[in-house]
């Protein structure tokens, strides 16, 4: 999903949840600013969907939850809120809110042209000052690849890529599955 600043007036948290729900299209918020998320590509929507649905058959009926692009995730300790392609939290807390989540060990972007380079960058700052993210995907949609940062018990983010033929390791959920699951049928421009 691209995120575009919205021509929105700036908003404290309590007034933009409000404004939101009265809303066709979904907007991120940071820093009291709105930026609504508009479309991805087919690609984009169908590997994120592939994706979910690996994690939810994988956790259903442990007591974790998977969450797809409709789920908000506040960035720990600020008034911030985001649309992530994905997310999977195990954390107790995270049941008592039904407007977000805060707590999740897993976050999923596929990403796009216009969204990577925040991804990989910005966003990614934001959500690792998260102490329980164990697992950050990015999910390539022009070609089968995905880096997966992920904190080792150290507290050390280290990199890991994915190619064609690899097995994908989510340690924080336990799941290890083969890459090609995820781009199954994927037409690739």
């Amino acid at each position: 999903m691209v995120a575009i600043k919205d021509r929105a007036p700036r908003f404290n948290p309590q007034e933009y949840f409000a404004w939101e729900e009265q809303q066709l299209e979904r907007h991120e918020y940071i820093n009291g600013e709105v930026y609504a998320m508009s479309g991805g590509t087919i690609n984009h929507s169908e590997i994120a969907a592939k994706f979910n649905r690996l994690l939810g058959n994988h956790l259903d009926g442990s007591g974790c939850r998977t969450l797809n692009s409709d789920a908000r995730i506040n960035i720990l300790s600020t008034d911030d809120y985001s649309y992530p392609d994905g997310s999977v939290t195990c954390d107790e807390r995270d049941r008592r809110n039904t407007q977000y989540i805060v707590y999740p060990c897993l976050i999923l972007e596929v990403l796009s042209d216009s969204t990577e380079a925040y991804d990989r960058g910005e966003k990614f700052y934001r959500y690792r000052r998260n102490p329980i993210l164990q697992d950050y995907v990015l999910v390539s949609a022009k070609s089968i690849a995905i880096d997966i940062y992920h904190k080792n018990d150290a507290g050390e983010w280290v990199i890991i890529n994915y190619r064609a033929g690899d097995i994908i390791e989510l340690k924080s959920i336990d799941l290890s599955f083969p890459i090609d699951r995820v781009y199954r049928g994927i037409v690739f421009e």
